[in-house]
């Protein structure tokens, strides 16, 4: 079967700038949009958790995503992510609604659906915005595994074109891209990303793409382009420190805000109950960031 639309490079989930007040920051915003669109990132996803979704009503999070259409020409990504059904749908005909390019389909957390009832969730929200899906398997956080039967049951919709795989285990990589080839296979495990790539991923969703797009770049354009996985191995290695910090740190959208905030757009706090980076945090991001900036550019100017 031919997926309805072919999901391809650096897709970065867009933090959301607050002001103090936790107001959204629209300047800010737009800032980010235009500095990660002048970078060379593939698609723009908007309601992720990674933009602070699960702190924001539905309206909030329709606003900030027209409010992205609206900023860029890169392909938008919606994300339907909620614990009510009826708010998954609303996201995805808002998402139909503002001209969106696909929509963003996690498992809804907490309640624990089988398999058989997650797939009927996911083919609800489908039916109501019919665009391009990407899923979203990420067990840590919702607690259900997108298992074989679900797969199954979704995959028979062309509409189910990729799959965002964040659950760590690398046997669920090899039976994705084995068994799955129908769905295609992205990355959503920062620190596997070079194994992603060798088993055949083509697009690679990455928070930290937020402030250093020309490296998370760098990577896909050297294992999925060029298949040169010598100098992804090279680059990949340089990028591990930081891999560490953001999956392992414990602190992964604190880190990316203050990473968007290093590069000069000020991205503001997080609302609660997240707190920002203490001193040492801080410190630690700005030198894992300056040694792989500069490791990066020597790789990619040797070609």
């Amino acid at each position: 079967m031919t997926p309805r639309f072919q999901f391809e490079g650096v897709y970065t989930p867009v933090v959301t700038p607050y002001h103090e007040d936790g107001t959204p920051n629209w300047d800010a915003l737009a800032e980010v949009i235009a500095y990660l669109e002048a970078h060379g990132v593939h698609g723009l996803i908007s309601g992720g958790s990674t933009g602070e979704n699960y702190a924001q009503t539905v309206s909030e999070r329709l606003e900030l995503a027209k409010f992205t259409r609206d900023h860029s020409k890169l392909p938008l990504v919606v994300g339907t992510g909620a614990m009510l059904t009826q708010d998954s749908i609303a996201l995805a005909e808002g998402a139909a609604h503002l001209g969106a390019e696909a929509i963003l389909l996690a498992s809804p957390p907490y309640s624990v659906p089988t398999d058989r009832e997650n797939a009927l969730n996911a083919l609800a929200i489908d039916k109501a915005a019919d665009l391009p899906v990407m899923l979203y398997n990420y067990p840590h956080r919702t607690g259900t595994m997108m298992g074989e039967e679900f797969l199954d049951r979704v995959g028979r919709s062309r509409n189910f074109c990729g799959i965002k795989e964040s659950s760590g285990d690398i046997n669920r990589v090899h039976l994705l891209a084995r068994d799955y080839p129908h769905i295609q296979l992205g990355c959503g495990m920062d620190d596997q990303a070079l194994e992603f790539f060798a088993w055949g991923s083509r697009f690679w969703v990455c928070g930290g793409s937020n402030f250093l797009p020309d490296e998370h770049v760098a990577l896909y354009q050297a294992c999925a382009v060029e298949g040169n996985f010598d100098k992804g191995r090279r680059i990949m290695s340089a990028m591990m420190p930081l891999m560490r910090v953001l999956e392992q740190g414990g602190k992964f959208i604190q880190t990316i805000k203050h990473g968007v905030t290093m590069n000069g757009i000020e991205a503001g706090a997080m609302r609660a109950p997240l707190k920002g980076l203490n001193k040492d945090d801080k410190r630690a991001l700005e030198q894992v960031t300056r040694v792989l900036k500069r490791k990066i550019a020597d790789i990619v100017a040797e070609g």
